[in-house]
């Protein structure tokens, strides 16, 4: 009976474990393969190709997303059409861009320029002016700084910044810092933090992660990768939502902008997008309510699983009597104070989208000799 006691719990784990579900199989190439099939397409001339790869392949990993060769390829597109591969890129005529911010800002804000010359004239933390600093910079790491140390150290860098850094992008995939900071709130960061979220941006590991993060971190239903690109420069989803407001403009007759906003959040006021669906409501059999708050869920997943998509689809179906895109490349002219000519988001989709073909083909080769 003793012997039986003691049989039986060790039956009884056997036959658990036994149970027990394998692991899942992993997706995609391994450590080992993926940074040799980066290295593969990697300039010839690029300093420390091993670090980059290894960078790459680490900025997949650690959030769980597979390194198959789309992905692999999605990230080094982006990474070469915004910097080239390069962590900190140099952005021609910085100084004079950062000076003419700096003048539409204190306009906007009532601040005399004047006073404005007057603080930047001021010794900055690391001796030299703010004004000397700024007229020397040739990265948004290096104005970023600038604009931190302004920020904490002057009065009136607070009220004349209102404690908002105005460099918004930063690193090899010129992400967003303030999507950056938000992710790193969301899921906690892999490396060391070493000052901030925003400095590690502009460092090559942290450039690549939260730039992975942001076009590949994310449920969306496309069956082409153009359309994350597109998102990657107008926000997530933006390609979705625009192929909604084109389907929106069948089935209303109104004119809508297919540009991926579909209400803006906290306002009262009716946009384009909404008074279009408005004027359907009585087709769609839905209330004024249901449709603003299906509008809302346009800003996140599922809202192509929302009674007001499904039913705009389905009546522009009939009316056009064909099938409509469910994806759809924005419609948005980019300002910057670094863009000097007309660009798209559908340019730029585009260019990141040939690269990523290029990429394809690339990566599959076998290793050379």
């Amino acid at each position: 009976m003793r012997a039986q006691r003691f049989i039986a719990p060790a039956l009884l784990a056997l036959l658990l474990a036994g149970c027990a579900l394998p692991p899942p199989a992993p997706q995609g190439l391994g450590p080992t393969e993926a940074r040799a099939a980066i290295l593969r397409v990697l300039p010839a001339g690029l300093a420390d190709r091993e670090g980059w790869a290894a960078d790459i392949h680490a900025a997949l990993a650690a959030q769980a997303l597979p390194s198959t060769a789309e992905n692999l390829c999605a990230v080094m597109a982006v990474a070469e059409q915004e910097s080239g591969y390069r962590a900190d890129p140099a952005v021609p005529g910085l100084g004079a861009i950062a000076w003419k911010e700096i003048e539409r800002r204190a306009d906007a804000a009532g601040v005399p320029m004047f006073a404005v010359r007057g603080a930047l004239a001021l010794p900055s933390s690391g001796g030299r002016s703010y004004a000397e600093r700024i007229d020397a910079v040739k990265t948004e790491r290096q104005l970023s700084e600038v604009f931190e140390d302004f920020i904490a150290m002057v009065p009136l860098g607070k009220t004349f910044l209102a404690d908002r850094n105005p460099v918004r992008t930063g690193g090899p995939m010129q992400v967003s810092i303030a999507f950056a900071e938000a992710q790193a709130k969301q899921r906690p960061y892999p490396y060391e933090l070493r000052e901030s979220v925003r400095r590690e941006v502009f460092t090559r590991r942290g450039g690549l992660y939260f730039g992975a993060a942001h076009l590949l971190g994310y449920e969306a239903p496309y069956e082409q990768a153009i359309y994350r690109f597109a998102d990657f420069n107008a926000g997530r989803w933006a390609s979705r939502n625009a192929a909604f407001q084109n389907a929106l403009a069948v089935a209303s007759g109104l004119p809508v902008t297919p540009d991926g906003d579909l209400i803006t959040p906290g306002s009262a006021q009716r946009g384009e997008t909404e008074r279009a669906a408005l004027s359907l409501a009585g087709r769609l059999g839905l209330s004024e309510a249901s449709i603003r708050r299906d509008l809302g869920k346009g800003e996140g997943p599922g809202f192509e699983k929302t009674a007001l998509h499904e039913r705009v689809f389905a009546y522009a179906e009939q009316l056009d009597r064909r099938t409509l895109p469910r994806a759809a490349l924005p419609r948005i002219e980019l300002h910057s104070p670094k863009i000097t000519r007309k660009l798209t988001t559908e340019w730029f989709a585009r260019r990141v989208d040939e690269r990523h073909r290029r990429c394809l083909d690339r990566i599959g080769a076998p290793p050379q000799p």
